[in-house]
């Protein structure tokens, strides 16, 4: 066996988790290497130095095999993750699945692209677990987070095993006031010393020219990482129909089975919990992948409460460019589904329903790092939703929230924080582009649409209802302080 000699040397600000972000378009994470650095909005762009390294040197082999993650033994902090999900009860939003630490690493060569070579390259980062400034929450505890941030009573439906990169999780959302809720069971068919009980790990790499490449062991897995959990406890169960959501994302795929995830969404239904689905990159690949991923998928397009997709990933699922017509065209096929949410960028928001089409420009921003951006945005379309917010304050709120996101480095406990979201829409700059709107909902034939505008004359024009930015932003600055008075916000 050949090696070779990898110098791990200070990483760029930068914590970038395995969720994709909203505000570019959607990108296969897994397997995609991009530019770090996303493009100029309307100013400079800053970095604010995240980590210090001094450097670690591994040897990486060429060929060979060696074991996806640190042992049990040695040392490392085992721990009763259960302890951790009592009192469930009054759960605003719970997560399902997609539990992960990202380990964000700068490195001087990105994973060669052979699968064989690839995955020797993740066996030896595995070997030696790097110092804890390079860990951070990822995956669906971004959505969590932001949703804490903005005072919803959150839980995380998952597992994370007996290591240290488990109670680094726990930690974390205990941190964030977040409870957990562990999926798995003492008759689960599974050792707690294997490797399949471990808790999922994305390795996040970034060479010298600032693109990144990332490696998971649900890269090389035929089954998903926990397919060995086959029913909801019923402490699953309780927290289920204790919360008003239940969200669910594509990457949940790469953790529960295909029937573990429609278990809980029927659950979900039949005790009258809300769900939401954002399908992700990942909805794309489950259109074409296993018999049992296409049910789950077209079951959770038709049965859940609420769809959050971007405008590239509404047309992979429905063939259709327009993403109010797509958006339309998924509520048509919906059993369940009331409200459509399509994101565009830069651009800004629609929200659809049957009777109504809802537009709110983004918000202008110095962009540093787009991810987590998508999981800020649907918190706050959840704390819409569960406010029972006007459809127009809705999409400004998580416009809002998504965009201050973007401002900072990473996602995970990087997310916005609430002072940087009110300081964001005190500012009322958004970016707009009337020829764009225009065009997009002209000839609809549809009820109202509603448009946030940052000046009104008349307010209405045709069938087109403009709303004042300035008046949604103090209503929500009202709503937001209400929480806080009502101690739901933790400053």
């Amino acid at each position: 066996m050949h090696n070779h000699t990898v110098t791990l040397k200070s990483p760029l600000p930068y914590h970038a988790p395995s969720s994709h972000p909203i505000f570019s378009p959607p990108l296969n994470l897994r397997h995609f290497v991009s530019p770090l650095s996303p493009p100029k909005t309307g100013g400079s762009i800053y970095h604010n130095p995240v980590f210090v390294c001094k450097g670690i040197q591994l040897s990486v082999p060429c060929h060979g095999s060696a074991s996806l993650g640190p042992s049990n033994g040695n040392g490392a902090a085992v721990h009763d993750w259960k302890v951790r999900s009592v009192g469930i009860e009054n759960i605003d939003v719970a997560t399902l699945g997609n539990l992960c630490v990202d380990i964000v690493l700068n490195v001087p060569k990105l994973p060669p692209r052979s699968r064989e070579a690839r995955f020797a390259y993740m066996q030896e980062l595995s070997k030696f677990p790097p110092d804890k400034k390079y860990w951070e929450a990822g995956g669906n505890c971004n959505m969590a987070i932001a949703a804490a941030r903005l005072g919803l009573h959150c839980a995380t439906i998952g597992h994370v095993g007996d290591e240290i990169y488990g109670q680094f999780l726990l930690d974390v959302l205990s941190e964030e006031r977040i409870r957990m809720v562990g999926m798995s069971e003492d008759g689960d068919n599974v050792d707690s010393s294997s490797a399949s009980y471990e808790t999922l790990l994305c390795w996040v790499l970034v060479d010298p020219l600032q693109r990144h490449g990332f490696c998971s062991r649900a890269d090389f897995c035929k089954e998903p990482a926990f397919s060995w959990m086959s029913r909801l406890s019923g402490e699953v169960k309780m927290a289920i129909k204790q919360s008003k959501i239940l969200f669910c994302n594509g990457y949940g795929f790469d953790e529960l089975s295909p029937a573990l995830i429609m278990l809980a969404l029927d659950y979900a239904v039949e005790v009258g919990t809300s769900v939401f689905f954002d399908p992700g990159p990942r909805g794309k690949s489950l259109l074409t992948g296993t018999p049992e991923e296409r049910q789950a998928l077209i079951h959770l397009l038709k049965m859940s409460d609420v769809l959050v997709l971007t405008s590239d990933e509404a047309e992979s699922l429905t063939g259709i460019g327009n993403p109010v017509l797509a958006g339309q065209e998924l509520l048509k096929n919906g059993v369940r589904t009331k409200w459509v949410i399509v994101k565009m960028g830069s651009r800004g928001s629609i929200l659809v329903t049957m009777s109504s089409i809802s537009c709110a420009p983004a918000f202008k921003v110095n962009v540093i790092d787009t991810v987590g951006c998508g999981d800020s945005f649907v918190a706050a379309i959840a704390f819409g939703y569960i406010h029972n917010l006007p459809l127009v304050n809705t999409l400004a709120i998580a416009n809002a929230v998504g965009a201050a996101t973007a401002m900072g480095c990473g996602a995970g406990r990087n997310v916005a924080t609430l002072e940087k979201v009110i300081e964001l829409m005190r500012a009322s700059n958004i970016n707009e582009e009337d020829e764009f709107w225009n065009e997009l909902v002209k000839d609809l034939d549809t009820g109202e649409i509603t448009f946030l505008s940052k000046m009104v004359l008349n307010g209405r024009n045709n069938q087109v209802n403009h709303v004042a930015l300035q008046k949604v932003v103090s209503e929500l600055l009202l709503k937001l302080k209400d929480n806080r008075l009502e101690g739901k916000v933790v400053s």
